[in-house]
């Protein structure tokens, strides 16, 4: 029962916070998952995989709603997001892939740098400048490729990474978040199948688990965070954007330092 209750806790932080500040819930599900399963039992040796395994089996469901969302206001360019699809998946795969085989330290370690570079765009707002056209199907299959492999390796929905390239390919940002929230689908459901794949009859995981996917974090964590990510996205409507922003970078920079330095 405890475990379940710090699972909803968790949930409903993450919901809150990717609803206040506009991110994926990615940021916040990894390392708050990453300081909480060791003290649950799961090993320490593989406590990583399993917190993005989880993270990315939670995205997967709030990745069809966001994407929903943002396809009923003409948001989501359709034909960019099929070319960037396959290279996606393959690219999800392979990073999945090299989460098992490798150590859960240095996993952690790729999660708080990425979480720190994250911080840093997000601090000093950095946007790429508009400079090429977006290139064909082969080329956007090989950035699809990129972009999968870096968001499973830390369980992100790929938004830090998919919006910024669209933005250089001179798409607009309103339809560059809405295509970006709908490659999240891909990202997530072929890593999250990637991580349960690749973690079946692995040691040292929850007894409740698919492969590195812990199956109650997964519940209680999705279930709240649909809840109360409304609710932060409706208390973010009072506040100004810049600032919020800026609040979250600092936030998720303590985030990455903690888990660099621990």
């Amino acid at each position: 029962m405890e475990t379940l209750l710090v699972f909803l806790v968790t949930g409903a932080a993450a919901g809150l916070l990717a609803g206040l500040f506009g991110v994926g819930g990615g940021l916040i599900v990894v390392p708050a998952l990453a300081f909480i399963l060791p003290s649950l039992g799961t090993a320490r040796d593989v406590v990583m995989q399993s917190a993005i395994g989880t993270s990315l089996a939670v995205i997967g469901l709030t990745a069809i709603s966001s994407a929903r969302s943002h396809h009923g206001r003409g948001g989501v360019i359709w034909p960019i997001f099929w070319k960037l699809a396959p290279g996606i998946v393959l690219g999800s795969l392979i990073g999945a892939a090299v989460a098992h085989h490798v150590s859960s330290d240095a996993l952690k370690t790729c999660v708080g740098v990425g979480a720190l570079l994250i911080s840093i765009q997000m601090l000093i707002d950095a946007t790429p400048k508009a400079t090429r056209a977006t290139p064909g199907t082969v080329g956007l299959g090989i950035v699809g490729i990129v972009i999968g492999a870096l968001s499973a390796l830390i369980g992100i929905g790929g938004g830090s990474l998919t919006v910024p390239y669209l933005n250089a390919c001179n798409v607009d940002m309103r339809r560059a978040v809405g295509t970006s929230a709908a490659c999240g689908i891909p990202i997530a459901w072929a890593g999250a199948a990637g991580f349960a794949l690749n973690g079946h009859g692995v040691a040292g995981l929850a007894p409740w688990s698919l492969g590195y996917i812990d199956l109650a974090a997964f519940g209680g964590i999705a279930v709240m965070s649909v809840f109360t990510a409304p609710w932060g996205a409706k208390l973010a409507h009072g506040l100004p954007p810049k600032l919020l922003k800026r609040a979250f970078a600092i936030f998720l920079a303590g985030i990455s330092l903690r888990m660099l330095l621990s």
